[in-house]
């Protein structure tokens, strides 16, 4: 058994860690700012007595704790940067104080910014763990700024692993779209999604391989089926790429009214963290299609558990709180 911290443990993934770490047996403490499920301290990760506390005995922090995307409209930038970075410096030094065996900081790809944006006409963009961020808003500046503050603490000799995890919420994108939600969020398992399940079990090996590895950067995604061969006809007809790979599946999809987008802008690739991490995630598109049309469901059991949560507590669009 082994002793855990979960930071932001009211959240998304937050909840989920808690909840299957807990299952394996192990002992876990939450904090988070917000009274929540999977929450036993209540409290910023940004006080250092309250983190030195918080952090005696632990063995593996995962820091998950952040200001996201669709806060951008409704907090101010020092706010981003109290929490975003000055949190997660905090977090890091508690962490090394203690002699913990590990800390894994949930990041985003986010964080590539305007390097995901293709050239106007051109192909779609391929992006991996090589990729040089271009900062595109305050959530993406403050997160890339944390990694470094992450592999800094490596420096020193903290084994910290960073996921830079692909979008995996329930909520609709804040992109209006006339697509079938349904449809949309099992499409983008293909280039740019993931499963929370898998987003768990990547935290879970990586705290354990972080302090092999020292320190790493890894893009967490549902396997693609592309290759960069395809970032071309994707960016000009993707149903039709997708259709020749899928024929079967896209045609059930059709028979439902499901619809597949009609262009793909970038493609995760995800191949390094499966690699160095040993990461086998289980929901890859096919899985995720045969679900949702069995079913009319994509999300796994973990998430159905977890549910919809919103990232506010008033009304702001489609990231509102229940």
């Amino acid at each position: 058994m082994s002793r855990y911290l979960v930071t932001g443990s009211s959240g998304h993934l937050g909840e989920a860690l808690v909840r299957t770490s807990t299952d394996a047996g192990h002992d876990v403490t939450g904090i988070d700012v917000r009274a929540g499920e999977g929450t036993t301290v209540t409290g910023s990760i940004a006080d250092s007595a309250l983190m030195n506390e918080c952090l005696a005995g632990v063995d593996h922090v995962l820091h998950t704790a952040t200001l996201h995307k669709p806060h951008v409209g409704s907090h101010s930038r020092p706010d981003f940067v109290d929490v975003n970075v000055t949190g997660t410096l905090t977090v890091l030094t508690a962490a090394a104080r203690a002699g913990v065996k590990s800390v894994v900081f949930t990041s985003s790809t986010s964080t590539f910014g305007r390097a995901m944006t293709p050239v106007p006409g051109g192909p779609a963009t391929w992006i991996d763990e090589d990729v040089r961020p271009q900062v595109k808003n305050i959530y993406g500046a403050t997160k890339v700024a944390a990694e470094d503050l992450c592999e800094l603490a490596a420096l020193d000799g903290l084994p910290v692993v960073v996921l830079k995890t692909s979008r995996f919420f329930p909520e609709r994108d804040d992109v209006q779209t006339d697509a079938h939600d349904t449809a949309l969020k099992v499409a983008e398992f293909l280039y740019r999604r993931v499963d929370l399940e898998d987003v768990v079990n990547a935290h879970l090996i990586a705290a354990t391989r972080a302090p092999q590895i020292g320190f790493g950067r890894y893009i967490i995604s549902a396997p693609t089926p592309f290759v960069p061969g395809d970032l071309t006809d994707l960016a000009d007809d993707a149903r039709s790429v997708v259709r020749h790979r899928y024929p079967d599946l896209m045609a059930r999809f059709e028979e439902k009214g499901w619809p597949m987008p009609s262009t793909v802008d970038r493609v995760y690739d995800s191949r390094r963290a499966q690699a160095d991490l040993g990461w086998n995630p289980r929901h890859d598109f096919v899985a995720v299609a045969e679900r949702a049309l069995a079913t009319g469901e994509w999300r796994s059991d973990l998430a159905l558990r977890v549910g919809w949560k919103g990232y506010h507590d008033h009304p702001t669009g489609v990231y509102t709180g229940p």
